[in-house]
């Protein structure tokens, strides 16, 4: 790859990260936190769902997540399956004309072959080279003539899902989970994560939704995904953190049929200075996001039809 090339590629990512990060500062200083109750429109309630590609059922991941999120608040999409145009014609339909689709990106590596060859010839280890390509999606709702499994947004999980499915995954990370106090936080040094009772809730669901907040940042102690959690209040270090825990939050939310809140929005002045010194940062926040989510995640155990663990223990924790 010749030093132009490779400077060139450096400057379209350069581009692409500052239309991401500029949209979602943009979305901040207006009031709309992107990972908030985004699939909220005024035409109708989207069944909660992380989006998806509709032909490979794969789900989206990382700053995807949001920009899917995003374009399906803004133009009031009724779900969440994504394709892209050579996918729906696959599928036997086809993108309606005039639709204008979501731009995405993938991150990835590669080893050019002069580097391959430089390392041979040398003994030296080869350098990958990072990439950032854009491709475009579009929404189920903009296309005609798919299949009707596809066509049709999936309805929301029974709402006596949602509970013993959060207290279920509590139990099943084997994270120290104290209730009590009059505060939550979690506590790396001492790895335990505290939350107060239920009852100190206007509502019962925001317990769930401050549980996986702080189950988030637990995540990143060092006997599990590692992040770097040491920073004190006010630093930047902390503020990237808590958007990690937000976002990972929002994504286990959403996984679960729970509707994302924001815990802290007094942090949103400290997210958009981050954000602003750095044009990656969103990138790198919602990736460890998704990790931390599906590291999570993973830990959920088979559910009945009733909602219960199969096999597990079944009081409320």
């Amino acid at each position: 790859m010749s030093k132009h090339h490779r400077a060139r590629s450096g400057q379209d990512r350069s581009c692409v990260y500052d239309e991401i990060t500029d949209k979602i500062i943009a979305e901040l200083e207006a009031g709309h936190v992107p990972w908030v109750q985004p699939w909220q429109t005024a035409a109708a309630q989207v069944s909660l769902a992380m989006p998806r590609n509709a032909a490979t059922r794969r789900p989206y991941s990382g700053i995807n997540v949001l920009i899917l999120w995003n374009a399906a608040r803004e133009r009031r999409f009724s779900g969440h399956s994504w394709l892209t145009y050579r996918q729906a014609f696959s599928l036997g339909g086809h993108v309606r004309k005039g639709e204008c689709g979501t731009t995405v990106v993938y991150a990835d590596h590669f080893v050019p072959a002069d580097e391959k060859r430089r390392a041979y010839e040398t003994g030296e280890e080869a350098q990958a080279v990072s990439f950032l390509k854009r491709f475009t999606l579009f929404n189920a709702d903009q296309c005609d003539g798919l299949p009707a499994e596809i066509a049709t947004a999936a309805p929301p999980p029974r709402p006596g899902m949602i509970e013993p499915r959060v207290e279920a995954l509590i139990r099943a990370t084997g994270i120290d989970f104290r209730i009590g106090g009059d505060r939550a936080f979690y506590a790396p040094v001492e790895d335990y994560v505290q939350v107060p009772p239920p009852a100190a809730y206007f509502e019962s669901i925001n317990w769930h939704r401050t549980a996986l907040h702080e189950l988030g940042h637990a995540s990143g102690h060092s006997s599990r995904l590692n992040r770097e959690l040491g920073g004190s209040y006010s630093t930047k270090t902390y503020a990237f953190e808590e958007m990690i825990a937000e976002l990972c939050a929002a994504f286990c939310c959403a996984s679960l049929g729970i509707v994302p809140t924001v815990r802290h929005a007094d942090y949103i002045g400290s997210w958009l200075e981050v954000l602003r010194e750095d044009n990656r940062a969103i990138l790198r926040a919602a990736s460890q996001a998704n990790k931390a989510a599906d590291y999570l995640l993973g830990f959920l155990p088979e559910m009945s039809p009733a909602g219960n663990p199969v096999g597990g223990d079944q009081e409320a924790s």
